[in-house]
């Protein structure tokens, strides 16, 4: 059996949890794996540690706030390995406490007597300004065919001999969208959100949302965010939207500080897809940061897709502790 063990390192009481825990695991024969959540904060870190993961990963335990559980997602998502996440953060909306100490916790995880909880995720693709849209009816090309042309276009810009797919060079020119700091990755999951907002210039940013093919509304404002149940209680509540039991498998859309008197927010089937496409207010001023990570700016015509993922989060949680009761106890009392 193989468990990997995500701590956060600036938390000293996090790195004594870790060393009994790996002493407890190691003495029932089980193989252990420490990871610094730290590592974990971008692509490039996610795979020097995806190298060293072993064939299987049974279960992952995360010693941490919220953040860090969703680096671990990040890490795992295509693994569909439980999670199970041990509060050493601050607000803790998707991990346990460990009031009765972190064993006794493992203990039950793996005696099979917690609750796995599977959570909605979103997958996220960028269309890039002047490029085609890959679910465009027009499209010739399928979606899958349109990415890896893509991606070899941006394999143009560091190794024009990669960059050939069926003998034809894609021109790196083509790439469209911040290629220093996106490095050509435009493809996401999204577990909390995605928000689209305005940089560092205080003017506000044109967004036109569509959803499943339809023009819905033209935004003006800061931004705005688009999550899961699960992510309705991070940035999406602090917009004002709803607050949505965890488990539904909703697409929530909030406005961030909208300049209308009209702006609403939406909650939608799991089955929508959802469109947001940068207005001319947005030229080079948009950003887009996936579950609170690093913003990569957008082009003044680029598109965000969104959909659900295929794949789903599996959160290991207690039994007895209800959403509502951690609502009260982490936002309801002053």
């Amino acid at each position: 059996m193989n468990i990997l063990v995500v701590r956060n390192n600036s938390n000293p009481q996090a790195i004594d949890a870790s060393l009994l825990l790996v002493t407890y695991l190691t003495n029932q024969g089980i193989s252990t794996l420490i990871v610094d959540s730290a590592s974990l904060g971008n692509d490039q870190g996610r795979a020097a540690i995806r190298a060293q993961l072993p064939e299987t990963v049974d279960m992952a335990i995360v010693l941490g706030g919220d953040g860090t559980v969703l680096h671990t997602v990040h890490l795992l998502h295509d693994r569909q390995a439980p999670i199970l996440p041990v509060n050493f953060g601050h607000m803790g909306f998707l991990a346990n406490t460990d009031a009765e100490g972190v064993i006794p916790l493992v203990v039950e995880a793996l005696a099979g007597e917690l609750v796995e909880e599977r959570r909605t995720m979103l997958a996220i693709e960028v269309v890039c300004e002047d490029e085609a849209d890959p679910y465009d009816e027009d499209n010739d090309l399928d979606p899958e065919t349109f990415w890896a042309l893509s991606e070899a276009a941006y394999a143009a810009t560091v190794d024009p001999d990669a960059a050939t797919i069926g003998g034809a060079l894609m021109p790196p020119d083509k790439f469209g969208v911040n290629l220093r700091g996106m490095a050509g990755i435009r493809r996401f999951i999204a577990l909390n959100e995605i928000a689209i907002t305005r940089g560092a210039l205080g003017r506000i940013i044109e967004l036109s949302l569509g959803i499943s093919g339809t023009h819905v509304a033209r935004m003006r404002g800061d931004g705005l965010v688009v999550s899961t149940a699960t992510g309705s209680t991070a940035y999406a509540m602090s917009a004002g939207g709803p607050i949505v039991e965890p488990t539904a498998e909703s697409i929530l859309i909030t406005p961030i500080c909208p300049h209308t008197l009209h702006a609403r927010s939406f909650v939608l089937d799991r089955n929508r897809a959802v469109a947001v496409k940068m207005g001319k207010l947005s030229r080079k001023t948009a950003y887009l940061s996936v579950d609170g990570g690093k913003a990569f700016r957008l082009g003044g015509s680029d598109q965000v897709e969104l959909r659900r993922s295929k794949s789903k989060a599996k959160l290991i949680r207690l039994t007895n502790r209800s959403f509502y009761t951690v609502l009260d106890q982490k936002l309801g009392r002053t």
